[in-house]
């Protein structure tokens, strides 16, 4: 037997790792000598730059980078097992986790600390760079990473402009001239499961702005200034970017990574499926066990555990997904490739104990599936 074990993280108690591991032990209990293929997934959110080291046998790196609100924060950033790519989150530089909720402001909070990133991975001597755009606590189109890299953002008098989404609106004109030339050696592309244009009635400020703490009348200079940045860039670099779909995910930096970076938009889960090379360790599996810590109807959007389940579709391969809790909706999951699903949970219990207590009951619970698995085996022969 062989089984490819490929779930996402359990947020708050699993790693993506850790949730491999125990569905192993769960499975070799009941089948001892299977041949077992751990790819610990994700689907660009958070948790994507440890399930990659994590699934590549890559390094992190930490690294002290300038935060949303201009303080220095500790944050950090992997390089896979082939040495030569990077896997950037976002968030852990410009993101809301690193900002109170009494000092949230996007008029002021900058994506500066994810271009110290990108430029220390650089120095590693990384050739591409994947970056996850989700969690920021940032409203500024990308201006604060662009900056790191060597752009200058300057008014009608030549001074360059201040940090935040509130100054955008200022911008006269944009000097590439003394941008890091590495950026044209470099791929890159960026896990964006959003398709929010950057400016308008669903774009990065009217959608994001408010839980970053944007109030209404901030939400109309925000989107201004956004709507000015993009003419900027449309002239000056000869982008177009308002109304691109994923340009308004995390505060505009999808349209940021676009028009400085020439990146690419990708969904997150793809993104991780092609670099951990999913698909060919499923080759020849007889099943693909997955899962994530709640599976519900947003599961179909993008989720890990779809994408996972797409590509085993393609291969004719039966999947079982484990949960740690199934919410309104779930049975839609079956419709797109996830032939069996259940909960770790073995029966009513508080947060704090289900979280406690997650590698035992993926354990037991891999176990039951594999004692199932074995059963209807037997029964064919």
């Amino acid at each position: 037997m062989k089984f490819v074990i490929a779930p996402d993280s359990f947020k708050e108690s699993l790693t993506a790792l850790q949730a491999c591991e125990a569905i192993e032990r769960g499975v070799r209990s009941v089948f001892p000598d299977a041949d077992i293929i751990k790819v610990p997934m994700a689907d660009g959110g958070e948790g994507t730059v440890q399930s990659l080291v994590d699934a590549t046998g890559g390094r992190i790196e930490n690294v002290q980078v300038t935060g949303p609100l201009g303080n220095p924060v500790s944050a950090f950033y992997g390089v896979l097992g082939n040495g030569t790519t990077a896997i950037i989150e976002m968030a852990a530089a410009s993101g809301i986790g690193l900002v109170p909720a009494s000092e949230r402001n996007p008029l002021k909070t900058t994506s500066r600390g994810t271009g110290e990133l990108i430029v220390h991975a650089m120095n590693k001597g990384v050739q591409s760079i994947m970056l996850g755009l989700g969690g920021s606590a940032t409203n500024d189109g990308g201006v604060g990473m662009a900056e790191a890299l060597g752009f200058r953002f300057l008014r009608h008098d030549g001074s360059e402009i201040d940090a935040g989404g509130g100054s955008l609106g200022e911008i006269a004109s944009i000097d590439s001239s003394q941008a890091d030339e590495r950026l044209a050696k470099m791929t890159f592309v960026a896990a964006c499961d959003v398709d929010n244009p950057l400016v308008g009635e669903r774009g990065a400020s009217a959608v994001f702005g408010p839980q970053k703490g944007a109030t209404a009348e901030m939400i109309k200079q925000l989107d201004a200034n956004l709507t000015h940045l993009a003419a900027i860039i449309r002239n000056d670099i000869g982008k177009s970017v308002a109304d691109m779909a994923g340009a308004g995910a995390a505060g505009g930096l999808g349209a940021g990574v676009v028009a400085f970076l020439n990146a690419e938009l990708k969904r997150g889960v793809d993104i991780v499926i092609e670099a951990t090379g999913l698909a060919e360790s499923m080759r020849g599996a007889d099943f693909v066990i997955t899962g994530e810590g709640r599976i519900d109807s947003q599961t179909a959007f993008g989720k890990t555990p779809i994408g996972v389940a797409k590509i085993a579709r393609g291969l004719h391969i039966p999947v079982i997904a484990l949960a740690g809790s199934l919410g309104t909706g779930s049975e839609i999951v079956h419709e797109h490739g996830i032939d069996m699903l259940f909960t770790i949970v073995p029966g009513v219990c508080t947060l704090d104990e289900a979280l406690r207590d997650a590698a035992v009951n993926m354990e037991r619970t891999a176990r039951n599936v594999a004692a199932l698995l074995s059963l209807a085996n037997m029964s064919r022969i």
